[in-house]
């Protein structure tokens, strides 16, 4: 494994503005890129290849998404665990035997769906199905973190796996789609679990850019006991942000689409959640290539700020038109919050316990996604399509209101949470050290 050394992939040449293609020379980044991006795709592919297969079986879209949501709430409350692991034993020590654990429990629920099995058995299959997902995303931005360090790339990189993980939500479902409707039901889960099975085992081949186990991390008592990332306080208020950005996801994506039947034009639901995520890949892309001065944390209160805003006017749009540009500005407000909270988790925490907080933070979108297409269909069945905006309207309200308050604890202190001095000159790429995170 190689150290945390930062690296200059330009070679030093000084440069105002760090791009992508300045990121993807980064010794090594392909070796870890590619892998990993077929092996992060099932994450985006298992959701709708659940639903499609369990209705098949069982003729109810309501047991369906029940199964779903059983593996996403278990993927959101377990997966920080492996996350934990893999900053203590390594990447590649809890990668394998997860996705091989995840092919297992792809195929048993397969098997159970297709052969009439109670559904009891389907939601108790369900839950190794989420819990092993593997976490591909969070490692992904575990590597690049132990790469550049607390230097101009670092941003860069950050919004690089923002559109990469837009991409694959963009992808991942119309593969699953295309596969459950073209050529059988439960082929889109199969599709999923080898998917997982093979691109994981490619990622974890990848050992000399996996991220360097400390001395905390692998278990030395000398440092005192492990802690988990969310005794840091301020990846307990990310995780909250993070929460309310899963709201807005999960509530779109019913909302939407019943706003769309409402409207007579029930095909239209597609295009509308398109918009949205082309806004967000769009502001995604040209975050990350601009120099920006103002620190983080201020990025953070005054984009989600913005989020919070564009999400309340959702509910008051009167027609299709207005609500995809509504939409769209809320996409353009996502990718901004989400970067810059992952951004943060570097200067928050040591780099034993980056895997776990990237997988907390990416554990509390799918978990705010899961609560809110529960919710805004509730409230869309009851009240009528507007009415299911109030859940993204909530959350990121309520989500902003903890940031306010809260904001102070996002600033690393001095000695204390994890801050690096970035060596001068150039780029500002060097090596550092880091002391260990505060603990609250």
């Amino acid at each position: 494994m190689e150290s945390t050394v930062t690296v200059d992939p330009s070679g030093g040449r000084p440069e105002k503005r760090p791009g992508y293609g300045q990121l993807l020379r980064t010794p090594k980044a392909w070796t870890f890129l590619l892998p990993g991006f077929a092996a992060r795709l099932p994450f985006a592919m298992l959701t709708i290849s659940l639903v499609l297969l369990v209705q098949h079986t069982t003729g109810s879209y309501g047991v369906a998404g029940s199964v779903a949501a059983v593996a996403g709430v278990s993927m959101a409350l377990l997966a920080p665990q492996a996350g934990k692991l893999a900053d203590r034993f390594g990447q590649r020590a809890v990668l394998v035997p997860g996705v091989l654990l995840h092919s297992v429990a792809v195929a048993l629920l397969t098997v159970l769906a297709l052969s009439g099995a109670p559904l009891w058995t389907l939601f108790a299959a369900a839950v190794p199905t989420g819990a092993s997902v593997p976490q591909i995303g969070p490692m992904v931005r575990s590597r690049w973190a132990a790469r550049l360090g607390e230097t101009p790339l670092a941003g860069t990189a950050a919004a690089f796996e923002s559109v990469t993980d837009e991409l694959t939500f963009v992808l991942g479902p119309v593969i699953a789609t295309a596969l459950c409707t073209g050529v059988h039901p439960a082929a889109g889960l199969a599709t999923e679990g080898a998917l997982s099975l093979i691109g994981g085992l490619l990622f974890a081949a990848q050992r000399s850019t996996q991220p360097e186990v400390t001395a905390r991390a692998a278990g030395d008592k000398s440092a005192g006991p492990a802690r988990s990332a969310l005794s840091i306080t301020g990846v307990r208020v990310l995780a909250v942000a993070f929460l309310g950005i899963g709201t807005v996801f999960g509530g779109l994506q019913v909302s939407l689409t019943a706003f769309a039947e409402e409207a007579g034009h029930p095909g239209m639901n597609g295009l509308l959640y398109g918009v949205f995520a082309a806004g967000n890949t769009l502001a995604g892309i040209v975050y990350g290539v601009v120099a920006w001065s103002a620190p983080p944390q201020r990025r953070l209160l005054v984009g989600y700020a913005a989020l919070a805003v564009t999400a309340s006017t959702l509910w008051a749009m009167p027609s299709l038109a207005p609500l995809a540009v509504a939409g769209l500005l809320t996409g353009l407000c996502v990718a901004p919050a989400l970067i810059t909270g992952y951004t943060l988790i570097d200067s928050l925490v040591p780099p034993g316990a980056r895997t776990e907080s990237f997988t907390w933070l990416t554990g509390a979108v799918a978990l705010g996604q899961a609560g809110a297409v529960t919710a805004s269909g509730t409230l869309a069945d009851a009240f009528g399509a507007r009415a299911g905006f109030a859940v993204p309207l909530a959350g990121t309200v309520l989500a902003l209101i903890v940031l306010l308050a809260l904001r102070s604890r996002l600033v690393p202190r001095t000695g204390g949470a994890g801050r690096r001095p970035v060596a001068s000159g150039g780029t500002g790429r060097g090596i550092g050290h880091r002391t260990p995170a505060a603990v609250d």
